[in-house]
């Protein structure tokens, strides 16, 4: 098969795979077409106010500061004699968008509307807001919108800034909370002159909206921990006392206005959330008003923390709900419909009515969640075979009916917790009975990628075998061809595949997923004669080199996936790869390499061992690490001063410029660092001279030779320069001691080559980067090449998790990115960070393309065998995917899934990239004849 055309549909293959864990686990969870359920009782309130303090902690605001005082005394006031007060606990991830879709309509948003940046509404939900008479909500303009589009008819009303004041290098980013609560005093004043207002507002079953983006913002500019994030907790809590005091005026202390306060999501030390630590998944929730029980004192409570005596609140009663029943005690305060898709269960610890209503309440709430279970089980039934159909056996029909009709008449016979009971029980049943449905294919898809998964491992490993070694020598020979049978057998088996998933009217995805192993066993199966040649020739190996081989080669594959879990593994990895020189013959041919590679190998292991990026920004490192660069740069360009007639004169103010680069981007990081502190904003110059540096990156190295050490050196301070500006801390030494770490490998890899028959005695200061297109240079692949090969997935891993760039989610800084913009613009943001994580591939890519010149090999077939290995790492992942555990646990098995499919796909187009730079020349002044050490 010609290459190219294999890697092209190497990537389908890798990208089917990629998209198929959406498919099976990230579908969802939505159903349509249930009744709206609400009570039919007198609701205690006529009106809500909801505050949602977006990124604020529970401890931030429960806690007592270094005085002994609270920083929200308002609200600890409420706590004490007004209200009930808990934790609401978050899942992941611990995004804004997520957030407010648990908190107001009452379910786990699937983690596909991250493609859409938490923004647009990927499918139509229910929530409170529809379902009120009117709401009016302020804040930000990337949650409100989102709410009103989902919304039937015309009756939820927005009011936003705009998107530039979430600038996160502002003076003060509680002025974006102190413009809400100045919108909403307008609002209410203009009210009292607008009678049409002032009629909607005393309506009944009305919402107030009240978003409050500052103290997030604070943190993530500042951390939590910051007095400035501390500041805007006393700011806010200060704006709701004068909000309620309003309202309290307006309404004529009517007692029907409920008050609720939590949070979206809560935020790490270090100034991030998105993953599952407790302090982005405990967030506060404290209620009173109209319906909601007073404070209780008791003398014991029982939790598995320690924070009530920490936050001084032993002895009022805590009361802990999931985030997602806060929605359904909302409806039911005001009186209406539970959101339809809400999988909340009321939290009747929280409210104060009597325990007729509390009994109606559970019902209907018992109801609106079984509606969901119907619909979902009559989908899933519509759409299987009757004889592989099979139900949920702990919620039949029957088991419904029963339980439906003893809590009805435990209501008539006015045993209420009976009917409590009973529903809660239904409830979880149902619950239960949504996530089987939910999770009904999931196996069935599963298998079929897996086996698509082994079968595409086969097919490479076939292709490494038959077209870049010597091992099967006899099957170009012999020639012979598949039988006639094995097409037929295959053709028989996609159509029965095809007719299956057609009467159960399968979506589309699902054929591709079920008929996309049947070609490539097809393909493998069709290689009989290379499989049996390659089991003949391993034969012929000694067992105990082959038995030592095979166990080394496992060992390092599993380190490579023990590293996503645990960082140190990649240290451990490194300390081997220090002392591996010490058992080969390298030692005693090349003391020099040798005790080079040790040392970078043993500094490069120091990283992985530090804290993950974005606790504390510390720009004297950043410092250090750009004037090392300007160092070597400099005492390089006097080398090449000294040389010149070695070299190009020409070269030599592409060499100064990117010297002048690195300097320039010391001194951007440390001026802006300073700016910021001085609440400043970004200085206008450093921002546009930072994105020149970064759009000229990539080009300046192109005009630069094309000789090894001279072009990777190029390509390094280029990308140097960029990521002093994207860095905040010791990161900014990572792909300095890389890059060393890379050219000690170039080196080590002509060493070990030369120890074989095939000699190497070139320089890399006289080696060019250019296109092997001379098919008889290349020489067939060797076992030496797979150890080559896991050295470069290794790196790249390390490249990857090394500083603990996205080990998890929650690690993002957005700090990382004040050289270049701080007003919030996520999609930037996210493209800035993620070039700051590719710059250390490109730098391992460029070495890596250096040694496949270096050790006359095609480019493509060590990349191949990196393939191999990537997929190994990947199956080893997609059968590590749980749906089962903690939510954190979940989804750390799931994205570790998608980092390496994303890796691999990725390692495809850096390759290209990595060519791009390494054998590209662009000439600007002219032809010149080269001069050549």
């Amino acid at each position: 098969m010609n290459l190219l055309l294999f890697f092209i549909l190497g990537l389908l293959v890798h990208f089917v795979f990629f998209v198929s864990i959406f498919d099976i686990y990230f579908t969802s969870p939505l159903v349509h077409g249930m009744t709206p359920q609400f009570t039919r009782l007198p609701s205690p309130a006529r009106r809500l106010v909801l505050f949602v303090a977006d990124g604020l902690r529970a401890d931030s605001l429960y806690e007592l500061d270094e005085n002994g005082t609270s920083r929200a005394p308002f609200i600890r006031n409420i706590i004490m004699h007004k209200g009930s007060w808990g934790i609401s606990h978050t899942r992941v991830p611990t995004e804004s968008r997520p957030g407010h879709v648990a908190l107001i309509a009452g379910f786990y948003e699937d983690v596909s509307a991250v493609a859409k940046g938490w923004k647009e509404n990927p499918v139509e939900f229910d929530s409170l807001f529809n379902e009120s008479k009117y709401t009016w909500s302020w804040g930000s303009p990337d949650i409100l919108p989102m709410f009103a589009k989902g919304a039937s008819g015309n009756h939820v009303y927005i009011h936003c800034y705009t998107a530039e004041k979430e600038d996160f290098g502002a003076r003060d980013a509680a002025r974006l909370d102190t413009w809400v609560f100045d919108q909403v005093k307008d609002f209410f004043q203009s009210a009292k002159s607008n009678q049409s207002l002032f009629s909607k507002l005393n309506e009944e079953k009305i919402v107030l909206f009240l978003h409050l983006l500052g103290i997030d913002t604070n943190g993530h500019a500042h951390r939590p921990s910051s007095r400035e994030y501390k500041d805007n907790i006393r700011k806010v809590d200060d704006g709701m006392k004068e909000i309620v005091s309003l309202l309290e005026d307006f309404y004529g202390n009517d007692g029907k206005t409920a008050f609720v306060i939590t949070s979206d999501h809560g935020m790490t030390d270090w100034g991030s959330h998105g993953a599952g630590h407790a302090s982005e998944t405990l967030t506060p929730l404290v209620a009173w008003g109209a319906g909601i029980r007073y404070p209780q004192q008791v003398s014991t409570q029982f939790f598995n923390d320690e924070f009530l005596k920490k936050w001084q609140l032993e002895n009022w009663k805590r009361r802990d709900v999931n985030q997602a029943d806060i929605a359904p005690l909302m409806a039911s305060l005001i009186g209406v419909p539970f959101p339809l898709n809400s999988v909340g269960i009321l939290p009747l610890d929280y409210l104060n009515n009597s325990d007729l209503f509390k009994a109606e309440s559970m019902l209907t709430n018992a109801v609106q969640i079984l509606e969901q279970f119907k619909i979902k089980m009559t989908q899933k039934k519509e759409v299987t075979l009757p004889f592989l159909f099979t139900p949920f056996k702990l919620l039949s029909d029957s088991s419904q009916l029963e339980i439906l009709g003893k809590a009805r008449s435990y209501l008539k016979q006015k045993k209420y917790q009976e009917v409590i009971s009973l529903c809660k029980k239904l409830i979880h049943l149902a619950l239960e009975g949504l996530s089987y449905y939910h999770t009904y294919d999931r196996f069935f898809l599963g298998i079929s990628v897996a086996l698509g998964f082994i079968g595409w491992i086969s097919f490479a490993t076939i292709m490494i075998i038959k077209s870049h070694s010597s091992l099967t020598r006899s099957v170009v020979k012999s020639g012979k061809k598949p039988h006639r049978l094995l097409p037929f057998s295959f053709v028989i088996i996609g159509v029965l595949i095809a007719f299956f998933l057609l009467i159960q009217a399968c979506p589309w995805t699902y054929y591709i997923y079920c008929l996309l192993p049947v070609p490539i066993w097809y393909a493998v199966l069709k290689e009989f004669q290379v499989i049996q040649d390659l089991i003949t020739s391993l034969l012929t190996f000694s067992g105990k080199h082959s038995i030592v081989f095979l166990l080394v080669f496992t060992l390092g594959i599993e380190i490579l996936v023990l590293s996503f879990f645990y960082r140190y593994m990649l240290t451990a990895g490194l300390i081997a790869f220090a002392c591996w020189p010490f058992f080969t013959q390298l030692w005693t041919q090349a003391k020099i390499t040798s005790l080079g590679w040790t040392l970078f190998s043993l500094l490069l292991a120091v990283f992985p061992l530090l804290p993950v990026l974005g606790r504390e920004p510390d720009i004297t490192l950043v410092t250090g690490a750009g004037l090392l660069i300007f160092l070597i740069s400099l005492s390089s360009f006097v080398y090449i001063w000294k040389s010149k007639s070695k070299f190009k004169v020409e070269d030599l103010p592409v060499h100064l410029y990117q010297m002048v680069c690195v300097l320039i981007s010391t001194y951007i990081v440390n001026s802006t660092h300073s700016s910021l502190l001085q609440k400043q904003g970004l200085p206008q110059m450093n921002q546009i001279v930072s994105w020149a540096i970064l759009a000229s990156s990539l080009v300046v190295p192109l005009l630069g030779p094309t000789i090894i050490f001279q072009r990777l050196f190029s390509i390094l301070l280029s990308l140097m320069s960029t990521y002093l500006l994207l860095s905040t801390g010791y990161e900014a030494f990572f792909p300095f001691v890389l890059s060393c770490l890379m050219l000690v490998w170039i080196h080590v890899e002509q060493e070990t080559l030369q120890q074989s028959s095939i000699s190497c005695t070139q320089k890399l200061t006289s080696i060019h980067f250019a296109y092997n297109t001379d098919i008889t240079q290349f020489r067939q692949l060797h076992l030496d090449d797979i150890r080559r090969s896991f050295f470069f997935v290794f790196f790249i891993v390390t490249a990857f998790f090394g500083t603990g760039n996205i080990a998890s989610i929650n690690s993002f800084d957005p700090s990382s990115v004040y050289c270049f913009l701080t007003v919030f613009n996520p999609f930037m943001m996210g493209s800035l960070m993620m070039w700051k994580i590719l710059i250390p591939f490109v730098l391992v890519m460029c070495a890596f393309e250096a040694i496949q010149v270096t050790t006359q090999l095609s480019s493509k077939s060590l990349f191949l065998i990196v393939l191999v290995i990537s997929d190994i790492m990947a199956l080893h992942f997609f059968f590590l995917v749980r749906d089962y555990g903690s939510w954190l646990d979940i989804g750390t098995s799931i994205s570790h899934y998608v980092i390496v499919m994303c890796m691999t796909i990725f390692l495809v187009f850096l390759s290209g990239l990595a060519q791009l730079l390494t054998t590209k020349k662009i000439k600007l002044w002219g032809k010149t004849k080269p001069h050549f050490m």
